[in-house]
């Protein structure tokens, strides 16, 4: 099943732009973020958002298996 992932434009602390699905409850209710599209998985969300975002990362919470520590 295909979900809609979304890129956070505001970095975090350490520099990271966090990729998220629409439903993860951390997600920020900010307008500054992008849509990247629906994908199967984290991984292609995450390659899509670091077209525009070098040090794009998946959420720890909703994109586990693409978060990197």
């Amino acid at each position: 099943m295909k979900l809609k992932y979304y890129v956070n434009d505001t970095p975090q602390y350490n520099g990271d732009h966090e990729v998220h699905i629409e439903s993860c409850p951390y997600f920020p209710k900010v307008k500054n973020k992008t849509y990247l599209g629906d994908y199967e998985t984290c991984k292609e969300a995450v390659q899509v958002a670091k077209q525009t975002h070098r040090r794009a990362n998946g959420c720890v919470h909703c994109c586990r298996p693409c978060h990197m520590y």
